[in-house]
């Protein structure tokens, strides 16, 4: 019997975020399987060259795309057995994931859609498109368990498959010393309020003067937070920019505390990396961040946008590092449940539990031809 064909519509790497990075860990880790045949049908196609100048200019940018984009979701759709939608929130959610779901109700092929926003409460309660559609896609799949229980709130039926951490890329290493290195790997916009990283760092510089922060990310508050660093007198603070996934463990390895301040989140794969590198977590409790860190289990919790709490939670990791060592055990410990072998078989479970039996015919895998639409 032959593999199941899935085609997963998702952002590519050139969009770097959680959605891009966890999409491309199911197509890598589909790659040779013989239950599996997945492939990427990306929602942001680079267009044909005689167009690709239209791509720096708004708002043509977005009809450009779109109609690139439609193509090859139709001939993809065609092709597969299910199709895996990744979706977030908003316009978004009106630009990727309801036309996949329209053109594979048009042909016939079940649709599991693996909604990932932290917006989840308000996008829903705003938008009765995105809870009709949701209510009549074959599956609904999120990655925590907060995620279930938004759903269920409007009436959706969901169920929770974990984000994927690699651990081969990310190597633990206990922090003994523990030094007043802070990471933040967030990208520098809404919602992830990395002013609030500042100003704790702020006075975690005051009382450590040989504190480091390193911000990895871009967005739209790059400028603004570049002159509040400035303003606030804080010394090396370094701005990494834009990091290939490839190369963002060595900026994990490299420090010695992750900090995180988004005012809406549900689950960070940064969170996650940071579990795998051994860097203890101090974060506010936006979303699903409670369950991931467990307050004093995996983690350390603050409120939202309080950024005297999240300075003192790394002054109380600098001043027992055996805490933090404890901390970064437990949530190294905790990986286990985020690693491929543990996430393939809910995720095969899922495909197979809307396709029809006709389509789990198979002929033999030996015809199988690995498709990676990149």
């Amino acid at each position: 019997m032959r593999p199941l064909r899935v085609a997963i519509v998702a952002p590519s790497l050139r969009i770097l975020g959680g959605h891009a990075v966890q999409a491309d860990h199911l197509i890598r880790a589909w790659q040779n399987d013989p239950e599996v045949d997945a492939w990427l049908v990306p929602i942001n196609p680079l267009p044909p060259r005689f167009l690709r100048w239209a791509t720096r200019v708004k708002y043509l940018r977005t009809v450009v795309t779109e109609l690139t984009y439609l193509p090859l979701l139709i001939k993809a759709v065609a092709r597969a057995d299910v199709v895996h939608v990744f979706s977030a929130s908003y316009a978004s959610f009106l630009l990727s994931p309801l036309p996949a779901i329209l053109v594979a109700r048009a042909l016939g092929r079940p649709v599991v859609l693996n909604y990932h926003s932290g917006e989840a409460p308000d996008h829903l309660k705003r938008s009765g498109i995105a809870r009709r559609c949701m209510a009549q896609v074959e599956r609904n799949i999120v990655p925590s368990q907060y995620l279930v229980d938004v759903l269920t709130d409007f009436g959706i039926r969901a169920a929770a498959i974990p984000n994927i951490v690699d651990l081969q890329r990310f190597h633990f290493r206990e922090r003994d010393p523990l030094r007043p290195h802070l990471l933040s790997t967030r990208n520098l916009g809404y919602p992830y309020n990395v002013a609030c990283t500042l100003r704790a760092f702020q006075i975690v510089q005051r009382r450590w003067p040989g504190a480091t922060l390193t911000l990895v990310g871009s967005g739209a508050d790059e400028r603004a937070l570049r002159a509040m660093a400035g303003d606030l007198g804080l010394r090396d603070v370094t701005f990494a920019g834009r990091v290939a996934p490839e190369a963002i463990a060595e900026y994990y390895a490299a420090n010695d505390i992750y900090v995180q301040s988004p005012d809406i989140d549900n689950m960070p794969i940064s969170v996650l990396e940071a579990f795998a590198s051994g860097l203890p977590v101090v974060s506010t409790g936006a979303g699903g961040v409670p369950l991931l860190l467990g307050d004093g289990e995996r983690g350390l919790i603050v409120p939202l946008n309080d950024h005297e709490a999240l300075a003192a939670h790394v002054l109380r990791l600098l001043a027992d590092p055996a805490m933090g060592r404890r901390l970064a055990w437990n949530a190294y410990e905790a990986c286990a449940a985020y690693t491929w072998p543990a996430v393939r078989t809910q995720w095969l479970q899922a495909y197979d539990g809307v396709v029809s039996p006709s389509a789990r015919r198979r002929a033999s895998p030996t015809i199988r031809t690995a498709s990676v639409e990149k």
